[in-house]
């Protein structure tokens, strides 16, 4: 594990209408980031998965690839009329769509990102996202394929000059998601057709037949989701219609599959209603759902579903594991007012809560220390900005934008930053928390009362008694036993104040007199 003394500097990208520039991440010196790479005119900007190459496009016939490392373009890319773009996990590739002049133009190029070299080209009529990117690569890019029609077509990622190597022959596939690292297997979604229910089936990208299938009814699209480790499936079936008419925008499900056959099926969940979001945490070995009617629950389960942790109830869409896996992230986003929860998954207990409204990007750094929301357009185009928080909820940074576009921490692998531990211990010795009611301090929690020392709660007392009792030791000398209200309070003070001055009134008289 990388001492974090070691670690590399985090960095932040932002595009405005001026284009992209890249800042140095968290924590800044004199509470501002410096700027790493000033604006750069483009209309779309991507790192790539590992951080290791930043695309900017340019205009519709000009891309540029930089060397994250030291910000210095490697390569220029001109060709006409581009509609999308987008890099491979690692950086080698650079995959480009264009307009077609003819049927059979070939539209789609991959390029060599260091040679500038065209290694494959193909056809393509449309662009959506099932079929964007074109050609697909596991996040190590040992495996590359693409999706054609009723078949799954796979390339050697090293050398794409020995064109298809291997096919999988599937009748009516909608999408496929390879397998995150190894990238040994791929998922294949078909939906329903002529009352035959839809399915998805895993197949190891080397062979021809399912190692697992699932069917079902009611359904006309699917989110896939690799756990790390590519031994486990989670997939959310979507149905446009909600049989129970409890949810205008239809039914979901979600299922669990493995490579072992330990568990082929629906994961149970303690409360009706769609599933909002789904994470695998970065071990692969949990995942987490927030799902229901409003208010929302939020449960994390083991790789055999079995419930480990409930992060409560409240107005959540949203989850978010943090990379390191200690830590995690509930909120409601959207047209939700922005509620998070930072909940510690080891001691689990919830450190700290705030707000973002507004937000339509959020993502913790790849150092698992800092949490970042944006308000972005062209889906908001008022109260753009950019605000950072401790991994506890306390907020860091905060700047407004007249209008931005686009905000993203650069990737880099959890496994080059030291751990958390020892920053969660460091910040609790110095943190002041504001309890909530109805909770102690946190040095008694856990703790026994001694009944020795504990208060007992007052008797209650109507207000005219309180007010009686107030004015008996007005008149007594005494202390009040009970606290007077405000308006008590306010009023005696009148009273003071007029007897003071009829005192001084009667004084003045009296000189003049004499």
């Amino acid at each position: 594990m990388s001492d974090a003394n070691s670690s590399p500097e985090l960095e932040i990208l932002v595009r405005e209408p001026g284009g992209v520039a890249i800042w140095n991440g968290p924590p800044f010196s004199n509470n501002q980031p410096s700027i790493k790479l000033d604006k750069v005119p483009c209309t779309n900007a991507k790192f790539s998965e590992d951080g290791s190459k930043l695309m900017v496009i340019k205009s519709e016939s000009s891309i540029s690839i930089y060397d994250c490392k030291t910000l210095k373009e490697i390569r220029c890319f001109e060709s006409p009329n581009i509609l999308a773009a987008a890099l491979s996990p690692c950086g080698t590739y650079l995959q480009t769509f264009q307009k077609a002049s003819s049927p059979q133009e070939k539209n789609i190029t991959l390029w060599k990102t260091e040679t500038g070299e065209s290694v494959h080209t193909l056809s393509q009529k449309n662009m959506t996202n099932a079929t964007w990117p074109s050609i697909r690569f596991s996040s190590d890019e040992a495996v590359a394929s693409r999706m054609a029609t009723n078949e799954l077509q796979f390339f050697n990622a090293g050398d794409f000059s020995k064109g298809i190597v291997h096919k999988i022959r599937i009748p009516g596939i909608a999408s496929a998601e390879l397998s995150k690292e190894p990238g040994s297997h791929v998922a294949a979604f078909v939906p329903e057709s002529k009352g035959m229910p839809g399915s998805v089936q895993i197949y190891a990208c080397s062979q021809s037949e399912p190692i697992a299938r699932r069917s079902f009814f009611r359904c006309s699209s699917v989110q896939q989701h690799w756990n790390h480790g590519s031994t486990g499936l989670l997939v959310v079936v979507q149905s446009d219609v909600d049989k129970t008419n409890q949810s205008y925008y239809g039914e979901t499900k979600l299922y669990y599959l493995t490579l072992d056959g330990t568990h082929d099926g629906l994961v149970s969940l303690r409360k009706e209603g769609p599933v909002h979001d789904v994470q695998w945490s970065y071990s692969g070995k949990e995942f987490a759902v927030v799902y229901g009617f409003m208010p929302a629950m939020a449960t994390i389960f083991d790789k055999k579903c079995n419930p480990l942790l409930e992060l409560g109830t409240g107005p959540y869409n949203t989850i978010r594991w943090n990379p390191k896996g200690r830590l995690i992230l509930v909120a409601g986003y959207g047209n939700l007012p922005g509620d998070m929860a930072f909940w510690d998954y080891v001691v689990k207990k919830q450190l700290g809560t705030t707000k973002a409204e507004w937000s339509v990007t959020s993502e913790w750094s790849p150092d698992g220390r800092y949490f970042m929301t944006a308000t972005t357009a062209p889906r908001l185009q008022v109260d753009n900005g950019i605000k950072i928080f401790h991994y506890n909820g306390k907020s860091f940074f905060k700047k407004k934008f007249d209008k931005l576009y686009q905000v993203d921490w650069k990737a880099d692998s959890p496994d080059k930053f030291g751990d958390i531990e020892e920053l969660v211990k460091s910040v609790d010795s110095l943190k002041v928390e504001s309890k909530p009611q109805g909770q102690g301090s946190k040095s008694s929690q856990g703790k026994p009362v001694n009944p020795s020392v504990q208060k007992k709660p007052a008797a209650y007392q109507p207000p005219h008694a309180k007010a009686k009792a107030a004015k008996e030791a007005e008149l007594f000398g005494g202390i009040p036993s009970v606290e007077m209200s405000k308006n008590a309070l306010k009023n005696k003070k009148k009273r003071e104040k007029q007897r003071e001055k009829k005192a001084a009134e009667a004084g003045s008289a009296a000189n003049g007199a004499d």
